[in-house]
Formats: C-alpha cells, sequence, structure tokens
C-alpha cells in the first residue's frame, strides 16, 4: 500500500470501513433476529407471558383434534360423492 498514490489509498480506506460497519449491522440484525426467534420458542399456558390465544390467557389449556376427527358439520373427506367415487374405483 505504500507505493499507492493517495487517492487510492483514501479510497481502500472508505471501502474497508463501509465494509466493516455493514458486517458490524449484518452481525447485529441477524443477532437481533435469533434473540427474538428464541424468545418465541417458549412453552406456552396460563401461567406464562407467551400468550397464544384467548383461552390460553384464561387458564385452559389448547386441544388439538386428532387428524381424522371430523372438521364441522360435514367430513369434507366422506361426502357421498367421494365413497362412490371410491367405491367405483377397482381395487
Amino acid at each position: 500500500m505504500e507505493n499507492l498514490s493517495p487517492l487510492w489509498r483514501d479510497v481502500f480506506t472508505v471501502l474497508a470501513g463501509f465494509t466493516a460497519s455493514s458486517v458490524f449491522l449484518l452481525v447485529l440484525l441477524i443477532g437481533f433476529c435469533v434473540a427474538v426467534g428464541f424468545s418465541k420458542l417458549r412453552k406456552g399456558g396460563g401461567n406464562t407471558m407467551t400468550v397464544r390465544n384467548l383461552e390460553e390467557s384464561m387458564g385452559a389449556t389448547t386441544e388439538y383434534l386428532p387428524p381424522n376427527a371430523p372438521r364441522g358439520p360435514a367430513d369434507q373427506l366422506e361426502t357421498p360423492e367421494l365413497q362412490e367415487v371410491a367405491a367405483r374405483k377397482p381395487v
């Protein structure tokens, strides 16, 4: 770097400073996102500060339906039309 003109030395200095500050801000942003992301992995429930729905904040726990439970007034996977098509298919 000793044989470069002062203009090129200043350009390299500015580029090095810009790169260093960009890397610092990128690490700071990624670190913040990771820290906030890990805080969302806490267990939910009535005694924690993580509230996923209104029932949970009232003390009740969330009960999830099994995959084969009917959804709504009619189970869309067991309609007469689909049963008719399944009955027509050769085994």
